[in-house]
């Protein structure tokens, strides 16, 4: 369906239009304005608009702040308005607030903990993380001028093996780009409902920790270590569970998740022509080493050294300018 019919059958189609910045993905959002009344048009050309109502209804439905889905259809929808309080934006103009919305943010985990997840969502195996990190490979490196090598599989058979090694066995509903660009902050309302949530369409079943790391790992914005600790410490008193089982899969996790974005965020410079994203990459790869000098990874350490070169500026520029 057209954008001005879609907009028209459901009483929109005279509203004003306010294109709103992007996320890394192909999808569009427009604020639309029609007197005191707003709403949020998402424009999704791979037509994830079923999953991200599904997600959105089962969040809603054990007590969190998900859009409601006012109307959709084939690549198309018609959400709530969240407003523009980014958690990142709020944090910015007030740093004192980033204690407050991360603990409000880690609440919101602990929820998604207590509750079953919804059918139908792949499983984030400790197989299937390790594959997950093939963009390293094929995007990150070649960035660089490298070519991959042997090291390819041993880098992902090794890791594959420490995530099944200290990964919990449990699954929750891990709902992936949790970070403060994904959270609008909803001081109106109350307990975990203050916490917008945008952007989980891609949510899987998936390990406890993984939307931790995504939160204070955060490939956008630097979080005080302040933050962090008050965010981990919030987190093991309010799930019971112990420092040491938690840490290691943490920056395990951390390490799987950091070495995919390297190469999404190489793919978006080079393909997509988004050159804003390789200013990012430094910070991705100083989240990298962190999690590298943790005894957990010793084994893993030397192999992701050899393999992945640091990313300097003449590194990352090089291609880019040729």
């Amino acid at each position: 369906m057209k954008i001005d019919a879609f907009l028209s059958e459901n009483g929109w189609g005279d509203a004003v239009r306010e294109p709103l910045a992007g996320d890394a993905s192909s999808r569009r959002y427009i604020r639309l304005c029609f007197g005191r009344k707003h709403a949020i048009l998402m424009i999704d050309p791979q037509d994830d608009t079923t999953r991200f109502s599904d997600i959105a209804s089962h969040l809603l439905s054990v007590g969190l702040s998900a859009p409601q889905v006012f109307a959709q259809t084939k690549g198309l929808m018609l959400l709530e308005d969240f407003g523009d309080a980014q958690f990142a934006k709020v944090i910015a103009e007030d740093p004192k607030m980033e204690i407050p919305l991360y603990l409000a943010a880690t609440d919101v985990l602990c929820t998604l903990e207590d509750h079953a997840m919804p059918q139908g969502l792949t499983t984030a195996t400790p197989q299937v993380l390790g594959q997950m990190i093939e963009p390293a490979f094929t995007h990150y490196l070649p960035l660089l001028g490298v070519t991959p090598g042997q090291t390819t599989a041993h880098t992902t058979n090794v890791l594959t093996e420490l995530l099944d090694q200290h990964l919990p066995n449990e699954t929750v509903l891990v709902l992936r780009d949790f970070h403060a660009e994904n959270m609008i902050w909803l001081p109106d309302r109350h307990g975990v409902d203050r916490v917008g949530l945008l952007d989980f369409q891609d949510a899987l079943a998936g390990p406890p920790i993984y939307d931790l790391v995504s939160l204070l790992q955060d490939a956008r914005r630097d979080v005080t270590e302040e933050s962090r600790q008050a965010t981990l410490r919030h987190y093991l008193t309010a799930t019971g569970r112990s420092e040491d089982s938690v840490m290691p899969a943490y920056h395990l996790l951390g390490l799987q998740r950091n070495l995919r974005i390297l190469g999404i965020f190489a793919r978006l410079a080079t393909e997509r022509e988004k050159p804003g994203y390789l200013s990012l990459i430094p910070r991705v790869w100083r989240h990298i080493q962190t999690s590298l000098a943790q005894p957990v990874a010793k084994t893993l350490a030397p192999i992701i050294r050899e393999a992945f070169p640091e990313p300097t500026l003449e590194r990352l520029t090089r291609k880019t300018t040729q």
